[in-house]
């Protein structure tokens, strides 16, 4: 009994002295600089909206943060590279829709798994896709859009960023509920899918809103309907697919701030408070808002029931829509 006794105080003290190095060590991060993992290339959405959390981050732990571009494969390359770094808080990932909640359903194989190998940390931002069409095509809004498109089944044709993008997942889900047949037209990214739109190569396209909306303003470019669940403060005058007659449709493009899991609970609450913080600076708020994106935060319980709910939402989509990439 008193040998019981001996060995219960160790282990408390064990307990103890584990949580006063744990609060000593979430005290002093971070001592090194932090990578952000941005699993696209520079100058694109991602990296965009990355830049400016990166330089308020450093500000505010005085310490260097390395935005490190690693793209390819739909963003899966940089994702497994942050997914396989070790959990110490020294690696960050700036993940969206794409790598965390579309590519589970539209590859039979991942090289990580975006439940098992991440905690989250918040959800920054929300920004919807844009129908567009090119002038040249009689359609002025949504509805006249799939009007037109039941009088020409397999002649019209819609630009995406790439196959099995949120784009392509938008357009193969708006072909469904409105039982509408176009044709997909994938590009290898927003630059080359902008410029066949704009040049009447193809008739209309799903597009990220930082990309399309200059040629919005100058009339190149005709917005029919967002693809998000309400209107876009950025262009509120633009209809959603659901006000159109798609009930139920919803594609975003966010993102979100992820770290490997394993990371210890206080650096994760850490890097929570301070990047709400940071995305309710004004500066951050306006690059933001260049962007398209609209400003969220959130709290890391949060943002992982929210990453469950769009995993579940785009496997029924692509279930019934009958993607497939490989």
């Amino acid at each position: 009994m008193a040998q019981a006794l001996i060995v219960a105080k160790i282990a408390a003290a064990a307990l103890l002295g584990a949580a006063v190095l744990g609060s000593a060590g979430a005290q002093s991060y971070p001592v090194k600089p932090i990578r952000m993992v941005v699993p696209y290339p520079a100058g694109g959405g991602s990296d965009l909206l990355s830049r400016p959390m990166a330089q308020k981050l450093s500000e505010k732990l005085s310490q260097s943060v390395v935005v490190d571009n690693r793209s390819g494969a739909t963003g899966m390359i940089g994702t497994e590279i942050a997914a396989k770094s070790p959990p110490d808080g020294y690696t960050v990932l700036i993940g969206s829709v794409a790598e965390v909640a579309i590519n589970v359903a539209v590859y039979s194989k991942m090289p990580y798994n975006p439940e098992r190998d991440f905690a989250p940390v918040t959800l920054v931002a929300v920004s919807p896709l844009v129908l567009a069409v090119h002038p040249s095509l009689p359609t002025k809004s949504g509805r006249e859009f799939i009007a037109l498109a039941k009088k020409r089944p397999g002649e019209i044709g819609y630009a995406t960023a790439g196959a099995g993008s949120p784009h392509h997942i938008a357009g193969e889900w708006m072909k469904l509920l409105a039982k509408i047949d176009i044709i997909h037209v994938p590009y290898r990214g927003g630059g080359p899918q902008l410029v066949d739109l704009m040049g009447g190569h193809v008739h209309s396209g799903l597009l990220a809103l930082p990309v399309v909306a200059p040629h919005l303003k100058s009339g190149k470019l005709r917005a029919l309907a967002v693809t998000s669940a309400k209107r876009s403060p950025a262009i509120p005058e633009v209809p959603t697919l659901d006000e159109s007659g798609l009930r139920g449709l919803d594609v975003s493009q966010w993102w979100g701030v992820l770290v490997p899991t394993g990371t210890p609970r206080d650096i994760i609450v850490k890097l929570h408070a301070e990047f709400i913080e940071i995305v309710k600076l004004p500066n951050v708020r306006a690059s933001m808002a260049e962007l398209g994106a609209e400003p969220v935060g959130s709290s890391p319980e949060q943002f992982g029931e929210f990453i469950r709910a769009e995993i579940a939402k785009y496997r029924g989509v692509v279930k019934e829509t009958k993607i497939t990439i490989d």
